[in-house]
């Protein structure tokens, strides 16, 4: 016993000599006289790339890294692709047998949601960096998903759900984006070179909603079509060339901003923009000689969130679904003489018909095609068809293991393509009255795979909140 305190005793007193010599050497030990303040950009990142909320310099920053010259044609132009309804038709026939789909290439990204655009052998996508706190527009090959380029730009904001939502507009001369927090960017799709911007707050004092922003840029005839609701503009018409205002809708219902987007339609003859905003839904003439005058507004349904955007069902009729609760509403839109009128004919909860709490609806062969949301019941997170005449009874659910949470769908060629948010793709052929599984595969482990998916050339691209996959389904 009296040796082992001596033991104890030995290793305590080394101890303390040993930690008072090491404190004894520093302070005596020259102190170093070499040190150089560190020039700007010597580590090789960009001058003044420290950024307030107030002094975003929108498109500051470009990096090129290689080149690419490609024969393909394909386009999906936009949210819900060139025609706006998120249904692909192509003379290519799919490979919907046993086979699973070759991956061709996956990047990664920050946490999001923005899916992308394909032009012309390219793909674009919206992304943020958390280590430079910025927003960037990325350009890829389609073939290799080798990145060609990226312009950026520093805008610190904090994760929420993710930070990127929208997907660009893109057309021969232009590809315009919509950041985060409202910042509007166009740019030479092929060299990268930024062209002209727009910051949503600061012109318009739009109020980014919770969540950021989600609204999708809109395109007619090189007319770029915003909803910014702010303080005094509603709607507002932009020349895709230069970045000029052609036209602007008073914002006379008191409209916020929302998560959905601007949707081109034609209700009674009438070419119109539709929106719902938080705290109502309204028309905007998109006819050249009343382009930008507001035709109608209603606000019997105004949810607090809304994501999805109009689907139109008839040729005076359009289909509005929301989250939290909200349900389904079908709109009627009249017209007698000058006067136009917007009514609500149906409304009901999620649990009585059809609803969806993320993703837009396809309306397809005279169906109605959506996942239900996590308060849709006994059909919550089911991919469902109705009938645009009865909202309240489904025509077919998928079976009970084939749940996809806030995933997206669309159709390509008769078959529908939903992603589950975990990351596994479903393959259905459309039927009359319902649909068939045909295959399901899975892509990946993933995580709030929300993005909506793109097609062109025979390539489909999904993402989820960190990855982008580019598959062969040829």
């Amino acid at each position: 016993m009296r040796q082992k305190k001596k033991i104890i005793s030995g290793v305590t007193l080394l101890t303390i000599l040993i930690y008072t010599a090491v404190i004894v050497g520093w302070h005596i030990m020259p102190s170093r006289n070499d040190f150089s303040i560190q020039a700007p950009g010597a580590d090789n990142r960009p001058e003044n790339l420290s950024r307030s909320a107030n002094d975003v310099k929108i498109g500051e920053f470009f990096m090129k890294y290689g080149e690419h010259d490609s024969q393909l044609t394909g386009q999906w132009t936009g949210f819900r692709g060139g025609n706006y309804n998120n249904i692909v038709k192509t003379n290519k026939d799919l490979q919907v047998s046993e086979r699973p789909f070759a991956e061709k290439w996956r990047v990664e990204t920050g946490e999001g949601h923005a899916a992308p655009v394909i032009y012309k052998g390219k793909v674009y996508f919206l992304d943020y960096d958390e280590q430079l706190s910025s927003d960037a527009l990325r350009c890829f090959s389609l073939e290799s998903g080798k990145e060609l380029w990226r312009r950026w730009y520093r805008v610190p904001i904090k994760r929420n759900h993710g930070f990127s939502r929208t997907i660009p507009v893109i057309r021969d001369n232009y590809i315009i984006t919509i950041g985060p927090e409202g910042h509007v960017m166009c740019c030479d799709p092929q060299t990268g070179d930024l062209k002209w911007t727009l910051d949503m707050q600061k012109q318009y004092e739009s109020d980014v909603p919770f969540w950021y922003t989600g609204q999708c840029p809109m395109m007619d005839e090189d007319v770029l079509v915003l909803a910014p609701a702010g303080k005094e503009v509603l709607m507002t018409g932009i020349d895709c060339f230069t970045g000029e205002v052609i036209w602007e809708t008073p914002n006379t219902p008191g409209f916020k901003m929302s998560h959905s987007s601007v949707m081109p339609m034609t209700l009674n003859g009438q070419k119109t923009y539709v929106y719902t905003g938080v705290g109502g839904i309204c028309g905007v003439s998109a006819n050249s000689k009343s382009k930008g005058l507001l035709l109608w507004h209603t606000n019997e349904w105004q949810p607090s969130v809304v994501a999805p955007s109009p689907v139109q069902v008839s040729n005076n009729q359009f289909f509005m679904v929301a989250g939290y609760g909200t349900g389904g509403a079908l709109v009627q839109v009249n017209k007698s003489g000058n006067q136009w009128n917007a009514k609500v004919i149906d409304q009901y909860k999620p649990n009585s018909g059809i609803s969806c709490e993320q993703q837009t609806p396809v309306y397809y062969k005279d169906m109605l095609i959506s996942v239900m949301p996590k308060d849709g019941g006994r059909l919550r997170g089911k991919l469902v068809c109705y009938s645009k005449s009865d909202l309240h009874t489904p025509l077919w659910s998928s079976a009970a293991e084939e749940r996809f949470g806030l995933g997206p769908y669309m159709v390509i060629n008769n078959y529908l393509f939903a992603f589950k948010d975990d990351g596994e793709l479903y393959v259905y052929e459309v039927i009359n009255k319902g649909m068939k599984l045909i295959k399901q595969q899975r892509i990946m482990d993933g995580v709030d795979a929300w993005g909506p998916m793109a097609y062109a050339d025979g390539m489909l691209i999904v993402r989820d909140a960190h990855h982008v996959v580019c598959l062969n389904i040829l």
